[in-house]
């Protein structure tokens, strides 16, 4: 995808960071001083940072800013491309690197932790197909648990796309509404009921167990998609009110998790759940800011990104993949050979930025062009479209065609 937001890719590495210091500087401790054992029965670190937890306990909001993001992104790659065409790019971007980090996961998990090493064969076959886990089940690590919600975004829009008849803005009109209905039910029965009954234990299920349905998350799928078509028309009314509900649909949901935070974990139960809404909402001020941007600029005007912007966001992925188990076994190492434990989790974030960015430079592309020669050997590479054809899918958007580059021959 040629990259006409050029800030989309270090907020979405900034967001990753800030994920993962959420896991290692709070989850990590937080959560198990509960008596909840969490991804950390593994690979502990047995670190705790209870003077950092003000600043650390809302990186979690950074999955519904990559949500926003990923909305974004995919309704730009499915608004030019055919069904096969998009099907190809979602597996030749993600397949490389899971295969990648789920491996190296594994092995972490196999070497340092303390289950059996049986115990992930069924996770470890499960992340390296993309399947969900369901219900039940383990992940082969806890952040795993994002990829489901983001199959299903993606197998939404292929179906679409497939029907020729279903366009961008009825997947986002179908998201927006879906996705609000749920979160204004759950909102009320939050906050009627507390953590320990049954109907707050069921509507917070469908935040992680249940992810695939997009109950939970689908507003934020469908606001990266509005944001999208506002960076390529002005929007109408009714989809300026679909823009507000989807805003207030996200809050919501960002607000009763943070709520249920708060009141379960006594570390930072004197905080406010404004915080990670504003954060949030900060983000996706941002990313409209790029949308208006882009829509105000000339046809001619190229907003390409520097180049170590797009390395910046190629890092993201695998930082999000491996930051959780294989980060808190480096901070542990780290730990016991004397360092302190904040220099150990600045220090771990350096080595994993500097082993995603070898992944995604060096390992990745040689994957996915082993995936190319094979995909090409059976004949099964789809034709691309023509520069002045849209496909279906995009009707109604308003998108811009793209401008015929001009070739120089050079003389013999």
């Amino acid at each position: 995808m040629k990259n006409h937001f050029p800030l989309l890719d270090p907020l979405r590495f900034g967001t990753a960071l800030g994920v993962a210091i959420f896991h290692q500087m709070f989850w990590s401790w937080a959560w198990v001083s509960i008596g909840v054992p969490g991804f950390e029965r593994h690979v502990a670190a047995d670190v705790l940072y209870p003077s950092a937890a003000p600043y650390t306990w809302f990186g979690w909001v950074g999955v519904e800013i990559f949500f926003v993001i990923s909305g974004f992104v995919i309704a730009n790659s499915a608004s030019t491309s055919s069904p096969k065409e998009f099907l190809l790019g979602r597996a030749l971007r993600l397949y490389p690197a899971i295969w990648v980090c789920a491996t190296a996961t594994l092995l972490v998990l196999v070497l340092f932790g303390s289950g059996r090493a049986s115990e992930y064969i069924v996770p470890y076959i499960h992340a390296m197909l993309l399947v969900p886990k369901g219900v039940v089940g383990e992940w082969l690590d806890g952040v795993y648990w994002t990829l489901a919600a983001e199959m299903a975004f993606y197998g939404l829009v292929f179906c679409a796309m497939c029907t020729k008849k279903v366009t961008l803005r009825h997947v986002a009109f179908g998201l927006t509404i879906y996705s609000a209905v749920f979160n204004a039910v759950a909102l009320l029965v939050l906050s009627s009921t507390t953590p320990s009954d049954l109907p707050y234990l069921v509507i917070l299920m469908f935040r992680v167990p249940c992810a695939a349905f997009l109950l939970t998350h689908g507003c934020f799928f469908a606001l990266g998609i509005w944001l999208f078509i506002s960076a390529n028309r002005k929007l109408t009314a009714l989809e300026r009110v679909a823009v507000a509900v989807t805003c207030l649909s996200g809050a919501a949901e960002i607000y009763f998790f943070a709520s249920f935070f708060l009141t379960s974990i006594p570390a930072i139960s004197g905080q406010s759940a404004l915080v990670p809404i504003m954060v949030w909402a900060s983000a996706v001020g941002l990313i409209a800011w790029c949308a208006n941007r882009k829509r105000r600029s000339e046809p001619t005007v190229s907003c390409e990104a520097p180049a170590y912007f797009r390395t910046l966001g190629l890092i993201t992925y695998p930082l999000y993949l491996t930051h959780n188990v294989i980060g808190t076994a480096i901070i542990r190492a780290l730990v016991n050979i004397g360092l302190d434990a904040t220099s150990a989790v600045w220090v771990e974030l350096g080595m994993l930025v500097l082993m995603c960015w070898l992944i995604c430079t060096k390992v990745e592309p040689a994957i996915r062009g082993a995936m190319m020669q094979t995909i090409a050997y059976f004949g099964q590479l789809p034709e691309r479209l023509p520069a002045s054809k849209r496909p279906r899918f995009s009707r109604g958007l308003g998108l811009r065609l793209p401008m015929p580059a001009k070739m120089t021959v050079a003389s013999q």
